[in-house]
């Protein structure tokens, strides 16, 4: 039984097409510089005079600063229109990367990282919400269409960021996200719609939140759940190069594809959680958990390694299961519920690539990940189950 909160439908300056357009501009902005860090990891090292683990803790820093500014934005912003939330927080993530493209040396950059990551999960969680709010029959395609953004990033963005930082400087492609960030905060402040904030609204109320266990059973899906993909995914390239013997040309081709399979997700499935939301969430994970532990009989072969990454990548639609999912279960405190979906998959980026790691470290060999990943996902749908039940028990007592 879904908890539903009443959302108004808005009527925005534009067609609904074009404000789910202007709010996925942001989600490529943020899904290029977060995974474009990844690629450009050499010429960071280079820039900066550093070694590959001092980048990999920029990439924390980021990733803390998701996990951090997702719930203090969304519950500092709670009384604000949701229309001006969101601009305020892509001027923020303008100002991160343009600080980023002018860090003046490594300890700076750590910082203008940090700083880059904070307003990532509160944008994601506030767009969600705008988003649902013009098609409240279709909240999940309406998400969908959001994180679409993030998605083609993968395939057009990262590639693109990759190609700037060679011919020119890792510079440049933090300063052309920040104009992103400009962009999108133009293209909201032109067509979202006029919003008024809930009379109601408050901090404390965003909060209360924190005090509903289906709030906390939703985060812990997929937190560890997506941590599957993740495990694969950091050590794609090392694994198509040392087990697959693909060539270096190859690799983002390969990377490419799971991006269009995260498209492709996103896509259709939310066809499906729009009359079916928590089913949907559980054969996502299922599928997830199979096509994971077929990864390593499929690493030897470039045809069935590709064709297996792009399957994992569909997978990757839970994220926007998992928002609605939240949106139904968080009653009043819609914008931290929202917000913290993003710091669960962060936390999810962090568990992933660590738990793979210790399958290597332990002679398993690059393609172990896929099982690491299997199991993860099997954690994350044991959750998931414990998640009905609970609801069911408490539906039975009242």
């Amino acid at each position: 039984m879904q908890q539903h909160t009443p959302t108004s439908t808005l009527k925005p300056a534009a067609p609904v097409g074009v404000v789910h357009l202007a709010l996925a501009v942001g989600g490529f902005a943020i899904g290029t510089t977060e995974f474009a860090a990844m690629s450009l990891e050499p010429d960071l090292a280079r820039g900066l005079a550093v070694d590959a683990p001092a980048v990999g803790h920029l990439i924390s820093a980021y990733a803390l600063g998701v996990v951090v500014g997702a719930p203090v934005l969304a519950v500092a912003l709670a009384k604000l229109p949701r229309r001006t939330a969101l601009i305020i927080l892509m001027l923020m993530f303008a100002v991160g990367n343009a600080l980023s493209a002018m860090a003046p040396g490594y300890d700076a950059m750590l910082a203008f990282r940090f700083l880059a990551g904070l307003p990532h999960g509160a944008y994601f969680g506030v767009a969600a919400l705008v988003a649902a709010s013009l098609m409240p029959e279709r909240r999940t395609t309406a998400i969908g269409r959001v994180m679409l953004g993030l998605t083609v990033a993968t395939i057009v963005g990262v590639p693109l960021a990759k190609m700037l930082g060679q011919w020119l400087s890792w510079r440049y492609v933090f300063g052309v996200v920040a104009g992103l960030a400009l962009t999108t905060a133009a293209l909201v402040a032109a067509f979202a719609p006029h919003d008024r904030p809930d009379r109601d609204a408050s901090p404390l109320r965003e909060l209360a939140a924190l005090r509903n266990g289906q709030v906390w059973l939703t985060l812990a899906i997929g937190a560890i759940g997506f941590g599957g993909l993740f495990a694969v995914y950091t050590y794609l390239a090392s694994t198509l190069t040392e087990v697959t013997g693909a060539s270096n040309a190859v690799v983002p081709l390969v990377l490419a594809v799971f991006g269009v399979g995260m498209t492709a997700g996103n896509l259709f499935v939310p066809r499906f959680a729009d009359r079916a939301l928590m089913p949907t969430a559980g054969v996502l994970l299922l599928w997830s958990a199979a096509v994971l532990a077929l990864y390593p009989w499929a690493s030897g072969n470039l045809a069935a390694i590709t064709a297996c990454v792009f399957a994992i990548g569909c997978g990757g639609a839970l994220a926007t299961v998992l928002q609605t999912r939240l949106m139904d279960v968080a009653g009043g405190a819609q914008g931290l519920a929202a917000a913290l979906n993003h710091s669960a998959f962060n936390v999810a980026n962090a568990i992933g690539p660590w738990a793979g790691g210790l399958a290597i470290a332990g002679g398993y060999g690059w393609a172990s990940t896929g099982y690491v990943g299997s199991a993860l996902a099997l954690g994350g749908l044991a959750i998931w189950a414990l998640t009905l039940a609970v609801e069911r028990r408490r539906i039975a007592v009242a």
